[in-house]
């Protein structure tokens, strides 16, 4: 508990410091007209209150994200703790500031278009692809959970029944992401995002009332799911740093902090909107990885009556329930399914738009939107078909959602690093290049050793980790030395 306490600590003081540091290495302008302002057009670009902005932030961002990625890593152990605290001061925080800035600069522009400015235009078109790929699969995804989940509330986990609450959760994805922001997503995601963080902390209090000898990080860092059986050929580097993805960085937040970008009313709001709501979804997932420690290495399955095979979505129905009673039964309820519901529709939105601003399709008038939209959901629907068809198909979907997310993150670190090269700020680049070496050779080991991938054997693992680490620095500093050799000439 004590790792947990002081990992709490230095979530919160990475806030206030580091935040600040990389706050000011950007140099927000006051003055600066934002895109809210200058482009209102009633539908995406609205000017709302900061206080919605920071929890439609939160809630887009956060989904199940920082619960599930936690639940599944806090199985390595106190390693997760790490992760979680490093991994979202300096990686996922900043990734979201710069993503949301950058946007607010441009414009309002999605991902696709803020890397092709600054990668050029080969990366902006791949990017496009990967962008509204990723955004299908985490829509598809946040389709079919929550559908098996409602169907198994209601008593009939027939397909027929899942596919009722398919067609249910699809309408109302329709209506959201065609729909004003500020008309739906503007009036209840600030109570969904609410209640998830009263979720984390009422679990937080009963933790520190229970106050179990969960295991420290100086009891070590190595595997204990493998010393333990809980997990089975999969090596903290890299899948730790794939599993825990929401709670310490996200490619999916890239695709989503433009749409506040849109809504935000002043650029000095961009901490505390874009590297704060990272470092509360931070204080969830670590709520979670010591809720889930204690689950799984200190007797807290016996006690709510699961076992220690039981699923993410058990875990937290089990635990919620055993600890906070009806109320948790609820909020687990909220978890389980609001939460993955509204991430999925903001996905679609974000794929609309980046779209859209591919096509320079104006998207005032609702018969443009709805170009966009209907070919998404078919797409989806397709996806969803698969997942039925094929009982392991939602498996599948789901590790190469977890690459890509981390890859398209990986995009972003070094679309911030090439902004910050050019901005002539120093040796300020570090602050998004050490990310971005470190991420690139996460999702490159990643791919050459899972079973979706290469194939490789999981003991090359550190081998091909670090002559990736070693190529991009190397091709960096090369970049860097011949930029430099063409401006002076």
């Amino acid at each position: 508990m004590v790792s947990f306490l002081l990992s709490l600590l230095a979530l919160v003081a990475g806030y206030l410091l580091y935040g600040r540091f990389v706050e000011k290495i950007f140099g927000p302008d006051p003055a600066r007209k934002t895109p809210a302002v200058s482009q209102t057009d009633g539908v995406d670009y609205v000017v709302l209150p900061s206080w919605k902005v920071f929890m439609i932030q939160f809630l887009n961002i956060a989904g199940t994200g920082p619960i599930f990625g936690a639940i599944m890593g806090a199985k390595f152990g106190p390693s997760a703790y790490l992760w979680i605290v490093l991994g979202c001061i300096f990686a996922g925080a900043v990734h979201d500031y710069f993503v949301g800035m950058l946007s607010i600069r441009h414009q309002g522009a999605g991902l696709p278009e803020i890397v092709g400015i600054y990668l050029g235009k080969g990366a902006r078109n791949v990017l496009l692809v990967f962008s509204v790929v990723l955004l299908l699969l985490v829509g598809t995804v946040f389709v079919f959970s929550p559908a098996l989940i409602l169907g198994d509330i209601a008593g009939d986990g027939s397909r027929t029944a899942i596919m009722i609450w398919v067609g249910a959760i699809f309408l109302y994805y329709l209506l959201a992401t065609m729909l004003p922001i500020d008309k739906i997503i503007g009036r209840i995601y600030p109570v969904f995002a609410i209640a998830l963080i009263f979720m984390a902390l009422a679990l937080m209090g009963g933790l520190i009332i229970k106050w179990p000898a969960i295991p420290e990080i100086w009891d070590g860092l190595g595997n204990l799911g493998e010393q333990s059986g809980l997990l089975k050929g999969q090596p903290i580097f890299p899948c730790l740093f794939i599993t825990i993805a929401c709670g310490a960085i996200s490619g999916f937040h890239a695709t989503q902090s433009p749409l506040m970008a849109r809504c935000t009313e002043n650029e000095r709001l961009g901490r505390p909107i874009f590297y704060g709501a990272m470092i509360t979804e931070g204080i969830v997932a670590l709520i979670w990885a010591a809720v889930s420690s204690y689950f799984f290495y200190a007797g807290g399955a016996a006690e709510v009556g699961s076992d220690l095979s039981a699923a993410a979505p058990t875990v937290v129905t089990k635990v919620s329930e055993g600890w906070l009673g009806i109320l948790g039964g609820i909020l687990a309820i909220l978890g389980v399914v609001a939460a993955p519901i509204t991430s999925g529709d903001t996905a679609f939105r974000s794929a609309r738009l980046i779209i859209a601003d591919w096509l320079r399709l104006d998207q005032k008038v609702i018969t443009k939107r709805l170009y966009i939209s209907i070919p998404l959901f078919l797409a989806a629907s397709l996806l969803l078909w698969y997942n039925i068809a094929d009982e392991n198909g939602f498996n599948v979907i789901w590790r190469y959602f977890g690459w890509a997310n981390q890859t398209l993150a990986t995009f972003a670190l070094w679309t911030a690093t090439v902004y910050l090269v050019r901005s002539k700020k120093g040796c300020a680049y570090l602050i998004t290049f050490l990310p971005a070496a470190f991420m690139t050779a996460v999702v490159t080991t990643y791919i050459c050793i899972a079973k979706i991938g290469f194939n490789l054997p999981t003991q090359w693992n550190w081998a091909i980790g670090a002559v990736t680490l070693v190529l991009s620095f190397v091709l960096f500093y090369a970049w860097k030395l011949k930029r430099k050799t063409q401006i002076s000439q």
